[in-house]
């Protein structure tokens, strides 16, 4: 949500700004734009809309080597040119970008800014103003800058121009993610490493309450209070092909091609030499501990939580409750004497998680995150992490992430059911070495799901999807992929709730998805059908080989009954992406959507 670029170095900063912005597309954002520094003065540039807006109004005869740049998630006024970042203080000596949500801004603004004339309605503009008023008070721009953010309450990632001084960018973060970059007589700020590898693939992580001053051979990073930090670089291990779409037209379409590479990438990272599981013994040892798990996390993974939770309580017979971490953060329920916390997220920069782990450490309790991202604020701050290994995820419907965090949550129910001595017969890595080719197999029939896309959702405007067991929480998804890239009301269901309101719904021609992979519930579900079919709506049965029938409309590879969802969700991926195409819908970045949600 949101993305900041940086840089100061000896090259053309529009170019480099505007091509790390278009990196941190995949975020999210309505608007853009960038402020560099010429040799008259601070130029400015923004435009509502795409990059692409953004390109046409930078002048191209601009000389410059600093700047800074932005794409912007509306929260405090709504996309518009004023409202995009940068920010300049009245008098245009300082230029500010922003992510975040500045949660006492209209207090601020009463006690500090009365007269003031604010250009924008957001909440970012009241901190360059107030950079600009504690200057007056004969401080340095460092320690005005510092003032600033001291008043802050809230979430902030921010880089600061002055027009004055042309050698040096102000960085400050808290809670919202923001990197520095290390060149060779060039340093960059990137709120994604993606966004600068185009220049170094060096890294310094930045810890809430810090600022940064960055000039063309030096980083120096301080407290609030002033104090120097000295911290050691990390290397961005992300090959840059893995960030292009190659051939494809989508990344979406790429990342569900990738699936069965990151479900075989999961089993050679998490098996030994004897094709054994193998775990940190800390996460070991916490697992074993736990009286009772508790699985927090939000949209997509939040459903792979529910997976999870099922998975851990079969195999390792150890009580899991799956929590939205959004609810989770302001009402907190009673939790048992020794729980462990297992924080889902793709990019580990989740704010409503973040906020819940640190509730949860305030309280001396264990917390484990599953993340594609390992030195993200949730893997950094959280006592143990599990990496999925996925690489980077594009698109704003996460289709990847999703199947890796579902088999990362296999491996560990398995691992902790022998740790703890329960015997079963379900060896994972061959299991998921058979998901990974029946993954293959649903990829090359794409047709059929284009098929079934064209035929059941080109005109709809909903559409319900139904299941029972773990089949319900693969409808969960399958809904929100429909509805994220498509934009049809679409909604999952347990087939058995139908009849307690939801069939009143249900109308001549209504499309209705079932999956039917579980033995144990194929009747009932099948008869749900029966249900919605005799009232008029429109099915499609998505069942799996062994209990298919043969009015069933796709039938996937037979895999492992704990493995179905992995397997299962691809057809309904691949049904929303081409829902979306035929709707002539932006797939990889929807409308009012972000990647990274980094505000509550």
């Amino acid at each position: 949500m949101c993305g900041i670029v940086g840089y100061i170095g000896n090259n053309d900063a529009k170019e480099i700004l505007l091509r790390g912005l278009e990196k941190l597309e995949y975020r999210g954002y309505d608007s853009a734009g960038i402020a560099v520094i010429s040799e008259n003065g601070v130029q400015l540039f923004k435009e509502k809309g795409r990059i692409a807006s953004l390109r046409e109004v930078v002048d191209p005869n601009v000389e410059c080597t600093c700047g800074i740049g932005h794409t912007r998630w509306a929260t405090h006024g709504p996309p518009s040119k004023t409202n995009a970042h940068p920010h300049q203080s009245s008098s245009a000596r300082f230029t500010l970008v922003h992510n975040g949500v500045i949660e006492n801004y209209e207090s601020l603004k009463r006690e500090y800014l009365q007269g003031v004339q604010l250009v924008s309605e957001t909440d970012t503009e009241i901190i360059v103003h107030l950079v600009e008023l504690f200057m007056k008070e004969e401080l340095s721009v460092e320690a005005a800058f510092r003032k600033t953010l001291s008043l802050l309450k809230g979430s902030y990632a921010t880089a600061l121009l002055d027009n004055e001084d042309s050698d040096r960018i102000y960085v400050g973060k808290n809670k919202s993610p923001l990197l520095v970059g290390l060149g060779d007589g060039v340093n960059v700020v990137a709120s994604d490493a993606l966004a600068m590898l185009q220049v170094t693939d060096r890294f310094v992580e930045l810890m809430d309450e810090e600022i940064v001053i960055v000039t063309r051979d030096s980083v120096t990073i301080k407290t609030l209070d002033g104090i120097v930090i000295h911290r050691e670089p990390y290397i961005a291990e992300l090959d840059a092909s893995d960030i292009e779409k190659g051939t494809y037209p989508h990344y979406m379409l790429k990342e569900i091609d990738e699936q069965p590479l990151v479900v075989r990438n999961i089993i050679s990272k998490y098996q030994d030499d004897n094709g054994n599981v193998v775990l940190e013994e800390d996460i070991r040892e916490a697992m074993k501990a736990a009286d009772r798990i508790y699985i927090i996390a939000a949209g997509t993974s939040y459903h792979a939580g529910l997976v999870g939770k099922q998975l851990i309580e079969k195999l390792a017979n150890k009580p899991v409750e799956t929590h939205i971490a959004s609810e989770f953060l302001y009402n907190m329920p009673l939790v048992s004497e020794n729980p462990l916390f297992i924080f889902i997220s793709q990019s580990g920069e989740t704010a409503d998680s973040r906020g819940v782990l640190v509730n949860v450490k305030k309280k001396g309790y264990k917390a484990l995150t599953i993340t594609n991202v390992p030195g993200s604020t949730l893997s950094r701050e959280a006592d143990y992490t599990l990496h999925t290994f996925a690489g980077p995820e594009i698109a704003v419907a996460s289709t990847k992430a999703y199947t890796a965090q579902m088999a990362i949550l296999a491996l560990l129910a398995v691992d902790t059911a022998k740790n703890s001595g329960i015997e079963f017969d379900f060896d994972p890595i061959q299991e998921l070495s058979i998901v990974a080719t029946a993954m293959e197999t649903l990829c090359d029939q794409k047709e059929a799901f284009e098929k079934i896309a064209r035929e059941y959702l080109t005109v709809t405007r909903n559409c319900f999807f139904i299941g029972r067991s773990a089949d319900y929480y693969v409808c969960l998804e399958g809904a929100l992929k429909l509805k994220e890239i498509s934009y049809i009301q679409a909604e999952g269901f347990a087939g058995g709730e139908l009849k307690h309101g939801t069939i009143a719904l249900i109308e001549e021609g209504t499309p209705v998805i079932a999956l039917a992979t579980h033995e144990h519930v194929n009747l009932s579900i099948r008869g749900n059908v029966k249900e919605v079919a005799a009232r008029g709506a429109y099915p499609c049965i998505i069942s799996m080989e062994g209990l298919h029938e043969e009015s069933d409309r796709f039938v996937i590879p037979a895999v492992h009954e704990y493995l179905t969802p992995l397997v299962s969700v691809i057809p309904l991926q691949l049904i929303a992406y081409y829902a979306a195409l035929h709707r002539g819908c932006d797939v990889d970045k929807p409308r009012n959507l972000a990647k990274s949600v980094t505000v509550e």
